[in-house]
């Protein structure tokens, strides 16, 4: 199983990126999908994550109200809508896939990871 968050870039405050995640291997279908990033010097932390179903979704503190989670079967995707972008923001993110969506968004529930794709907000 294998995934890929691509999507990434350098973008001014205040501005949006959509972050997608693909696999090459297998299908999403089943699987919750969690968004996570990691800061220089800092550990990483989730973001958001949808349930398989897409029903349900959870967001980190500081993103919700500005970052938006959706998936699409027909395209064997999910994706994260980030607006009003902040310099805080700025990490590498990740997208997994894991069996629940939940809080808090721990790494703890998701097996597969992608590799990262690079955000950076300039002030």
């Amino acid at each position: 199983f294998q995934l890929q968050a691509s999507g990434g870039g350098l973008v001014q405050t205040g501005g949006s990126l959509t972050l997608s995640c693909t696999t090459s291997r297998g299908t999403l279908d089943y699987y919750a999908v969690g968004w996570f990033r990691q800061a220089p010097g800092k550990e990483r932390e989730g973001v958001a994550c949808i349930s398989s179903l897409g029903n349900d979704w959870y967001f980190k503190n500081s993103v919700r109200g500005r970052f938006t989670v959706s998936r699409d079967a027909a395209k064997n995707s999910a994706s994260l809508l980030m607006t009003s972008l902040k310099p805080e923001d700025t990490a590498v993110y990740y997208c997994a896939t894991g069996l629940r969506c939940r809080l808090p968004l721990g790494d703890w529930d998701y097996e597969y990871w992608g590799q990262g794709t690079l955000v950076t907000v300039s002030s």
